[in-house]
């Protein structure tokens, strides 16, 4: 990569490590916290609070991405920053549930995914392309381990209000990281003439694939983690204490995909890399559905975590630099749009079922339902292209 590479590649993934800190820090205390407000003896109104985030995000990813790609990047990823930093401001001044989900869902109105991916893919040359997204999953990963610690900690100090606090923070320093550290944005060539209807990104059988894929990515993830603390908590590990088991995980994941997805795809082996990553997920989801009934084992499950990063990671680096690369140029920030409304959906999707599948039919029903999944994917991604091609129908203009 070159230093502007490089440059671009660690402000943006910085920017969606700030954001992502800020909002997975209350997943493990949330739930918890919530019952203190006003209004807290209510589960379901706590719930919509907490996964308002997700809605909010999937129904403005596609708007985001569209006006990114017509009113330049850095605007909206302003404009998205400003939304997370009211609706945190919200969040930590609220005194009842109905408050903190109003901070939640104008959090979630800073969708500005689509936005970051494509401002990246514009600054990035295609062979280098997967580095970059690698280093903002990299960021998304380890954020998330980072925060099973960090979220405690603050709520432990002053609560909810304080984690909303630190997000707000977290808002106003990417605003300035996009101010003065991320590169101009480049002037496209002809990037009018290469943009496609919605219609036509829908349609695109590559863009299909990875979108699906997505979906099915996050879905597994959250569901996986419905279940997960309470194996944990089985094998001896206090509640508390779960970052511990996750970070080293992630940590080490991160070498390994170093070590395979790059040097892999500079030799042209993407493709079995990334069907070998969907199989390792699946077979850690099928582990976990078997140890799942009877005692686990502390070090087996950290094992199957490893491993389960592993696929993830390789995945979850690879599939947004595909889709940059498989739509046209000037339709880049409304395809990564629908991408990322996908996983917006798939995150949902993941939490809401997981939790009615542990609830009816316990641990086993989730990871079984995770191991379908999963290969449901493996049959839609067998036939995925690695190089640009016309949307069938496209044509000029959204």
């Amino acid at each position: 990569m070159t230093h502007a590479e490089r440059r671009s590649a660690l402000s943006l993934a910085s920017i969606y490590a700030l954001r992502m800190l800020g909002l997975f820090m209350v997943m493990p205390v949330f739930m918890l916290e919530a019952r203190h407000y006003e209004g807290g003896d209510d589960l379901s109104a706590i719930g919509m609070a907490m996964g308002v985030y997700g809605l909010v995000q999937a129904c403005l990813q596609i708007p985001f991405g569209v006006a990114a790609d017509r009113y330049g990047r850095k605007r909206i990823i302003y404009i998205g920053l400003a939304l997370l930093a009211l609706g945190s401001l919200i969040g930590a001044m609220a005194t009842s549930v109905a408050g903190l989900a109003l901070g939640r869902a104008l959090q979630g109105g800073g969708a500005i995914s689509a936005a970051v991916t494509a401002l990246l893919a514009d600054q990035t040359r295609d062979e280098v392309r997967t580095k970059g997204t690698a280093l903002v999953g990299a960021s998304i990963g380890l954020m998330f381990a980072v925060s099973l610690v960090l979220g405690p900690v603050l709520s432990g100090w002053g609560g909810l209000p304080a984690i909303f606090a630190v997000t707000l923070g977290l808002a106003l320093a990417g605003v300035a990281i996009v101010r003065w550290w991320t590169p101009p944005e480049p002037t496209l060539p002809d990037r009018g003439h290469q943009r496609h209807s919605l219609w036509g990104l829908l349609v695109h059988p590559d863009l299909i694939r990875l979108n699906f894929g997505v979906f099915a990515l996050y879905a597994v993830q959250l569901a996986s983690w419905v279940a997960i603390p309470a194996l944990l908590i089985q094998a001896g590990v206090a509640s508390g204490d779960h970052g511990w088991v996750y970070l080293p995980a992630v940590l080490l994941s991160f070498v390994v995909m170093g070590m395979t997805l790059f040097p892999l795809e500079r030799r042209g082996l993407l493709r079995p890399l990334f069907l070998t990553c969907i199989v390792l997920v699946m077979l850690v989801q099928a582990a976990w559905g078997w140890m799942s009934t009877g005692q686990p084992q502390l070090w087996l499950l950290a094992l199957l975590l490893f491993v389960f990063f592993c696929g993830f990671n390789v995945l979850e680096a690879s599939q947004p630099s595909l889709a940059s690369r498989l739509a046209p140029l000037g339709s880049r920030g409304a395809a990564l749009g629908v991408y990322n409304t996908l996983q917006s959906l798939g995150i949902f999707a993941g939490g809401a079922f997981g939790g009615l599948l542990l609830k009816s039919v316990g641990a086993v029903g989730v990871f079984a339902a995770s191991t379908g999944v999963m290969l449901v994917w493996l049959a839609v991604a067998w036939g995925t292209h690695y190089v640009r091609t016309s949307p069938p129908g496209a044509g000029a203009g959204h």
